[in-house]
């Protein structure tokens, strides 16, 4: 696996874990509020191929709060 992809991929998987413990029974919230924005900053550029070429990440469906 390319370092890159290496890097992606990890911080996807701890993202999914702290959103998963984040749902658990007796959770510490204050550590998700305090860790997850930081993590999700670190989240490197998506490596090459990872999505089609002819992808648009600005081109999804419109959202209640988007301007």
């Amino acid at each position: 696996m390319c370092p890159d992809c290496e890097d992606f991929a990890r911080t996807v998987l701890l993202l999914g874990q702290l959103a998963l413990y984040a749902d658990m029974a007796g959770a510490d919230l204050d550590f998700v509020d305090a860790v997850s924005p930081s993590l999700a900053v670190s989240l490197p550029e998506p490596p090459p191929g990872m999505f089609p070429d002819d992808h648009d990440p600005d081109g999804g469906p419109d959202y209640s709060g988007d301007v």
